[in-house]
């Protein structure tokens, strides 16, 4: 049976090198993917909450991790610590916020 696949799948690729604008190959894979993908996204949803706090750092919830930050006192600039807190870089921050997401399969 290994062969076979084999064997099929390199007649497709002669055909396709032969005549490229008549290659199938590339619809079925195309669809292929496709419908793996549309799969997949069926069943995986995308939770997302908001996490802030007084001073420089905002940690997200377990289970939750930081995708973007926002800083008080026209700070603009922040980077994510250990992958869980968002930390804003400037000094005597009065507030930090942290957008925190979480990919769940239904």
């Amino acid at each position: 049976m290994k062969m076979r696949v084999a064997v099929l799948l390199a007649v497709f690729a002669v055909f396709c090198a032969a005549d490229a604008q008549r290659c199938a190959l590339d619809g079925l894979m195309s669809s292929l993917t496709e419908s793996v993908a549309s799969a997949v996204l069926q069943k995986v949803t995308l939770s997302c909450i908001d996490a802030s706090a007084r001073g420089s750092l905002a940690d997200c919830p377990a289970g939750y991790k930081p995708t973007g930050c926002s800083c008080g006192n026209a700070c603009g600039s922040w980077d994510i610590r250990n992958d869980q807190t968002c930390h804003c870089q400037c000094a005597n921050q009065d507030w930090t916020a942290a957008r925190c997401c979480k990919i769940a399969v239904k």
